[in-house]
């Protein structure tokens, strides 16, 4: 799927890959994705070039540890407050 309508996904994965401390290509990889062309799919998911479908998302979600809401926030400051938000439910589970 072709993305450039400006999704906050591509911003919201890499702030997610690096706070992890992951590369591209491991990333791709824990998502399933072929270790030849984990790092290329991932760079193009980051830059907006493509979009994962919905299973994609939530691998790299579930991976990542954020909600999938993150991943689409386009608010900076209620993005930070999902994650806090699942930091707490987390905790208190």
């Amino acid at each position: 799927m072709k993305t450039n309508d400006e999704s906050p996904f591509p911003k919201r994965l890499k702030e997610a890959r690096k706070a992890k401390g992951l590369s591209q290509k491991q990333l791709g990889i824990l998502a399933g994705m072929d270790e030849f062309s984990a790092s290329a799919r991932m760079n193009q998911y980051e830059k907006g070039v493509h979009a994962p479908d919905f299973k994609t998302v939530k691998a790299l979600a579930d991976i990542l540890e954020v909600p999938t809401a993150y991943l689409y926030c386009i608010e900076d400051k209620l993005a930070k407050t999902i994650l806090k938000y699942d930091d707490n439910v987390s905790n208190n589970a």
